[in-house]
């Protein structure tokens, strides 16, 4: 699988497809929706759809397609290239989420959690298979939080498509297996051929599964953690395995404005606040006796306390 286009920049969030077979513009589809590296630490969620003619979906549960969690690298890697050779009736399209992006989303103001992110690239992927000219009709789509919740959400973005939600629906729908397979696969890639930003050295490559509970994983947790700088993008920063580590290794740092305006962190720390600067009355320090320079006098400008 190319993933060209992510590795020249893994700190965002990237794109990928097949073609768009012409039968898929002409006949009613199928397709399928499921993602890869939802719990790991480190490295990108993938999220996958696989699309196909609804007429086709036997000759598509023929090439052998499973759960991809069920197979071997070996298996995945065959079975994708099977479904890449089935190019005039199978389509796909993948949405790389990277590592930097799930964590910033997760922890900006506005909380964006991961439920959400989920759903939203489900509905990217789904919107641009439409917007390719794919003529949906069905859409079968692995679980993300309450299953009826989901489906009726999809079903009132997408009104005229028939939509089917149900848990581990990569092991009762082919087309949901191909997009398990699909997403899967460009994962183990990019987490494999991964380029680090930072200026590590020789990177120690054996991290293990990825997932939290892993010795290796948190063991190469503990070895790329930089007391001042915390982790490599590689790292999903937002989860609690790496806060707990950063907080417990790294270097404490206190955000006064956390817990305090800004006005009294100042006045702890014997510092002129910044908003003081836009404030009517100024503090002695910023009063000034010397006379007003002649650009102003001539001008008769003066300072504007108000708006």
């Amino acid at each position: 699988m190319d993933l060209t286009d992510f590795e020249a920049d893994n700190s965002v969030s990237c794109r990928l497809s097949s073609s768009i077979p012409d039968v898929c513009r002409t006949e009613d589809c199928c397709l399928g929706i499921d993602e890869a590296g939802r719990g790991p630490v480190l490295g990108p969620m993938v999220y996958g759809i696989c699309f196909c003619p609804v007429s086709r979906k036997e000759d598509l549960k023929n090439l052998k397609v499973a759960d991809s969690k069920t197979l071997t690298e070996t298996e995945r890697e065959n079975l994708f290239v099977k479904i890449n050779e089935a190019k005039g009736f199978v389509g796909w399209a993948l949405q790389v989420l990277s590592p930097n992006t799930i964590s910033t989303s997760m922890l900006q103001r506005a909380k964006y959690n991961l439920n959400a992110l989920s759903h939203d690239a489900a509905i990217g992927l789904v919107q641009y298979a439409l917007d390719c000219g794919v003529q949906l009709k069905e859409v079968f789509v692995d679980t993300v939080g309450p299953a009826e919740k989901y489906q009726d959400k999809l079903s009132l973005r997408f009104p005229g498509v028939e939509v089917t939600v149900r848990p581990k629906a990569d092991s009762l729908f082919p087309i949901v297996s191909a997009a398990s397979i699909c997403a899967k696969v460009a994962r183990d890639h990019a987490v494999k051929s991964w380029k680090f930003a930072e200026e590590l050295g020789e990177v120690d490559t054996d991290y293990g599964s990825g997932y939290p509970n892993d010795p290796k994983t948190k063991s190469w947790l503990l070895k790329y953690l930089d007391p001042v700088f915390g982790y490599p993008q590689f790292v999903r920063f937002s989860w609690s395995t790496a806060q707990t580590l950063m907080d417990s290794k790294a270097v404490a740092v206190h955000w006064d404005d956390d817990e305090e305006d800004g006005e009294k962190a100042a006045a702890r720390q014997n510092n002129t606040s910044m908003l003081s600067y836009f404030s009517r009355s100024k503090p002695p320090e910023l009063t000034h006796t010397r006379d007003t320079h002649r650009f102003f006098t001539e001008r008769k400008l003066q300072s504007v306390n108000t708006l």
